[in-house]
């Protein structure tokens, strides 16, 4: 049932589904192992996606362990919630994210690690976290275009976080996201969240409008091989442009 009914059905689903999480990360997951805490994010990921009425379409194959940073294309509030699904990892999201109601619990339930976008001093900090984390193996996710675009073209990459695969010598994963209509098999831009988008319209457009199914696609693992961050973001974005 799409539409503004099947909308407003699926929006309530969504949040008490939200709350359980919610739930869960505040009271069970300090019982709870690493391992343990990272199989509830990836299955509570994979079934939201089911109650937005999402489809999930994996291609290629995600990283079986860490260390790996990931870098994808970013088109909407939805991409970490698919990542998520397919498999778990750390993002750097924004230091604001942290203090939203209901999301920030969830965000730093799954290990998120926040910057101050506007700060080199801050940049530097997270550039080191991110080095403690792939050395103790553990795969991060990162987006270097730093925003959203709307899926047609990318944006160029950042090069400041990719500096923590430098130092730590760990493997880089390129990843495509996007989005098509289920029926038409076209793209979709319901989920779109960039300009004058707000997350209201685009969270109404993405449930009431045609089924989408989210579509992720890995490249291969990559090393530095004596690039410097800023040749490394310019062919890591070449290669995320190839797979799309």
């Amino acid at each position: 049932m799409r539409g503004s009914l099947g909308a407003a059905c699926r929006l309530l689903h969504a949040l008490a589904y939200a709350l359980s999480g919610w739930f869960t990360i505040r009271f069970k997951f300090p019982g709870l192992t690493p391992l343990q805490r990272e199989e509830r994010v990836q299955a509570w990921a994979a079934r939201m996606l089911q109650v937005l009425g999402i489809q999930l379409r994996v291609r290629g194959s995600p990283p079986a362990a860490g260390p790996m940073l990931l870098v994808a294309n970013h088109i909407s509030w939805l991409d970490i919630l698919v990542l998520h699904a397919t498999r778990h990892c750390r993002f750097v999201s924004k230091a604001d994210v942290r203090h939203w109601p209901l999301i920030g619990t969830l965000a730093s339930g799954g290990g998120t690690l926040y910057i101050e976008r506007e700060s080199r001093r801050d940049a530097l900090r997270v550039v080191h976290r991110m080095a403690e984390s792939l050395l103790a193996g553990e795969v991060l996710a990162v987006f270097p275009e730093g925003t959203t675009s709307d899926g047609r073209e990318l944006l160029p990459f950042h090069g400041n976080l990719i500096q923590a695969a430098i130092a730590t010598e760990a493997p880089v994963q390129p990843i495509a996201l996007s989005f098509v209509d289920v029926t038409s098999g076209q793209p979709s831009y319901a989920p779109c969240y960039v300009g004058d988008d707000t997350f209201v319209g685009s969270f109404w457009r993405t449930l009431g409008g045609p089924p989408i199914s989210a579509v992720v696609t890995f490249g291969e693992p990559e090393t530095a091989v004596g690039r410097n961050r800023r040749a490394w973001a310019a062919d890591l974005r070449q290669a995320v442009q190839r797979l799309r």
